[in-house]
């Protein structure tokens, strides 16, 4: 007897269904969206991000206050605005998200040379979390540095949440995210920073080892929680200092420690 075929059910897609999502995907990888009314409005005043949708409901426009020339809201019911926007799951947005575009902050050397402030960078060795690194960039804000690197790979992207801890900052504040680390570290080095890492089991103190360094650029590296510094960045710094303690126990928040190290930086 014979039986009729039955339709392949893991039959492959068409080249041109799956072009098409390819390029829906990429499309979305190359957006962000931004979230919470203090984020979306700084995003908003700065002319040097690209806006693309602004999703808000009548009382959050509300309070945005008078928006840029060529921004045109969405106005949405509060009660389904969580099914208008593609925000992570219990996202605190208060009815307002910004579609944007990344920033670019251009090269490290021009940041580096002739960037806003005191030559002062810090470097982030594998620091993944984006509510460390957003409060590291509200650091690097207040007290002055140029910029906050770290590399593309092991390391937080722009995201919204990250740009909510930033508090605004993440819009003024270069983050600057590049091939490797040590190879940054290295030409930093040749531009005549002094590369300081912080580790838990250096033998000197951090005042001591700014002690001397007054007017010199400076880069303080920090690594995540746990694994720390990588051995070549361990290696490729130019000295090694561990923030002092009042008892032998513990260790501080990544972003803890970057505000200490950078007020101390800021001091010398």
């Amino acid at each position: 007897m014979t039986t009729m075929s039955q339709p392949d059910r893991k039959a492959k897609k068409p080249t041109w269904v799956i072009d098409k999502e390819r390029a829906k995907r990429a499309a979305a990888a190359e957006t962000v969206w931004l979230f919470g009314l203090h984020a979306v409005r700084d995003a908003l005043v700065n002319p040097n991000r690209e806006k693309l949708r602004l999703v808000v409901t009548q009382n959050a426009l509300d309070r945005l206050g008078e928006l840029p020339e060529g921004v045109t809201p969405e106005i949405v019911d509060a009660r389904v605005f969580d099914k208008n926007v593609p925000l992570p799951p219990e996202s605190v947005h208060q009815g307002a998200a910004l579609e944007v575009k990344p920033l670019k902050w251009g090269r490290l050397e021009d940041l580096a040379l002739e960037g806003a402030g005191r030559p002062l960078l810090v470097a982030l060795d594998r620091v993944t979390d984006p509510h460390n690194i957003g409060a590291i960039l509200r650091s690097a804000e207040v007290f002055g540095a140029r910029a906050v690197i770290a590399p593309q790979r092991h390391s937080a992207p722009e995201t919204g949440a990250l740009a909510k801890t930033a508090s605004g900052a993440l819009e003024r504040q270069p983050y600057l995210r590049i091939g490797n680390l040590a190879d940054a570290l290295i030409e930093l080095q040749a531009m005549g920073y002094i590369v300081i890492g912080l580790d838990g089991t250096a033998t000197e103190d951090l005042p001591d080892v700014l002690d001397g360094l007054k007017g010199r650029p400076l880069c303080i590296v920090l690594g995540a929680e746990g694994p720390g510094l990588r051995e070549r960045t361990l290696e490729t710094c130019n000295k090694l200092a561990r923030i002092p303690f009042a008892a032998d126990f513990g260790s501080l928040n990544v972003s803890n420690a970057a505000a200490i190290a950078l007020y101390a930086a800021s001091r010398i």
